[in-house]
Formats: C-alpha cells, sequence, structure tokens
C-alpha cells in the first residue's frame, strides 16, 4: 500500500460537509499570486465554519469558495489572516464581533451569496482595516442607496464590487446615513466613532461658560487749555517779555494751549508781578 495513503488515512476519515482538522492538513497550501500563503478548502461541500483552529494562524489568505457555508462566524483568534474568499456560498447572515477574531482582515470577497437587507451588513464596519468588499450578485446590492450605505457603514473601504470609492459617494454617504446609520448603531447597542464626533458639542459649552472679558474701549483724550488766571498770566508775560523768541513762545503757548513748563514759569513770575504791582497802588 503507497506509504502517502496510509500516512493520509491516519488522520481519519473525512466527513462530508464538515471542515475537519483533517481537511484542513490534506487541503492545498501555498503562495498565491499576491504574495499571500494562502490554505484552499474550495469545493468540500462545507456548510459551517468550524475547527480553523487548526491552520495555527499560519495564513494570510483562506479560500472558502464553492462550499454551503450558511453564517459567516464561529472565526478563532487568526490576526494573520488579511484575505477571506467566500464567493459562491449560502450566506445570510454576517456575525458579530468579526473584528475580535479576524481584526487584520483587509480583503473579503462574497460574491453570489444570499444576503438581503442593508442591515445585514452592518457587522462588516466594524472590522477595522477592511478596504476590499464584494458583494455582487446578492439580493442587497438591488436595494436602494446600497453602495453609499456600505461606504458608510465601512469608511475604510477602498474598492467596493471591485469598483473605485470616489469621495462624491463619501459625501452622499454622510449626506444620507450620517445620523439615521448612527441612531441604528446606538440602538443595536453598538459604539461607533468618528474623527472629530461630539467636539463641537463638547466645546459649545466650555465656551458659554467662560466669556472673554470686553475689549477696553479707548476714551478720546481731551485736552484741557490754560484756565482764565493763566491766560492772564501769559497774556502779562507777553507785555513784560524781554526777548522775541520768549514773546514767540508765549504767544505760541496762547494759541495751542499747552503750557510748557518754562512759559509757565515765565507766566507766574509774571503775574506776581502784577500782582505786586497792584498791591503797590
Amino acid at each position: 500500500m503507497d506509504t502517502a495513503r496510509l500516512a493520509a488515512g491516519s488522520l481519519g476519515p473525512r466527513l462530508a460537509g464538515r471542515l475537519t482538522a483533517e481537511l484542513i492538513l490534506r487541503s492545498p497550501q501555498y503562495m498565491n499570486c499576491v504574495k499571500e500563503y494562502e490554505i484552499d478548502l474550495r469545493g468540500a461541500k462545507i456548510n459551517a465554519i468550524e475547527n480553523l483552529g487548526a491552520t495555527q494562524n499560519q495564513f494570510d489568505s483562506i479560500d472558502l469558495s464553492d462550499n454551503a457555508v450558511i453564517i459567516l462566524e464561529n472565526f478563532p483568534k487568526l490576526p494573520r489572516l488579511k484575505t477571506l474568499l467566500l464567493n459562491n456560498n449560502r450566506i445570510t447572515r454576517i456575525a458579530r464581533k468579526l473584528e475580535e477574531s479576524i481584526p487584520n482582515l483587509q480583503v473579503l470577497m462574497l460574491p453570489n451569496n444570499r444576503l438581503k437587507n442593508l442591515q445585514d451588513l452592518d457587522a462588516l464596519g466594524l472590522l477595522p482595516k477592511l478596504t476590499h468588499l464584494s458583494l455582487l450578485d446578492n439580493e442587497v446590492t438591488k436595494q436602494p442607496n446600497y453602495r453609499v450605505y456600505v461606504v458608510h457603514r465601512c469608511p475604510r473601504l477602498k474598492v467596493l464590487d471591485f469598483r473605485k470609492v470616489k469621495q462624491k459617494e463619501r459625501d452622499e454617504a454622510a449626506r444620507l446615513f450620517g445620523g439615521a446609520a448612527a441612531a441604528a448603531a446606538a440602538e443595536n447597542g453598538e459604539r461607533t466613532f468618528e474623527p472629530g464626533e461630539g467636539m463641537a458639542e463638547v466645546e459649545a459649552p466650555a465656551a458659554d461658560a467662560v466669556e472673554p472679558a470686553p475689549e477696553p474701549v479707548e476714551q478720546p483724550t481731551v485736552r484741557k487749555g490754560p484756565t482764565p488766571e493763566q491766560l492772564t498770566a501769559i497774556k502779562a508775560a507777553i507785555a513784560n517779555a524781554a526777548t522775541l523768541e520768549e514773546v514767540a513762545r508765549l504767544e505760541s503757548a496762547l494759541r495751542t494751549g499747552h503750557l510748557p513748563s518754562q512759559a509757565a514759569d515765565t507766566a507766574h513770575a509774571a503775574n506776581a508781578t502784577g500782582v505786586a504791582a497792584m498791591d503797590e497802588e
């Protein structure tokens, strides 16, 4: 008997429709065309995802195409897994919390399955690194606004159904589903976060609580002219001035209303002289 066949038989019988550790060990494993280490589990009539812990997190890509899987669920922790191929299955539901078991999944191929409602896709929005997704030939693609809904729920998507996601689709998704999708997430107990979300509400009370002090209003400078006594003194000083320069300086003080210290001294002296003369009379 062939030695290789004996070795394979020692792993136990192959169970039809079951994803067993024996099937995983027997399946082809190779480096695919995009340099990912892949296991080929195609066409084995698998109806449920199980026992993938037997892969020991050794694969970047798992190909489960052409099977009969009904629910996308029950993954062990496979942080290495980046690509998951599930073309031509019978998937009707996507379980929540996939992000806990396959957190680094980037590519998910689900063409020709049985997903019907937009809400069936909500769990995909929690996969933190999902950038490429295909849902072609699912009934859900016929729903109104299907594409912009998926773009909104999966904000990191770059390619949907083999078409690049454009900025105008992101803008339309935010306009149509920004509030509705967030409310649905809250009802389902999901915790979602958008960069900058809630900052306006947080900052607004702080701005209301502390009002900035009003800037001081600069008051116009009011120039005060000389008093009547000073005017009399200046005129007296002009009459008693000894030089033309002193006369010019005192006349300038009289016109402008600004009494320089030297002119003030002269005026005071003249005023004192005038008072003394009046006393003598």
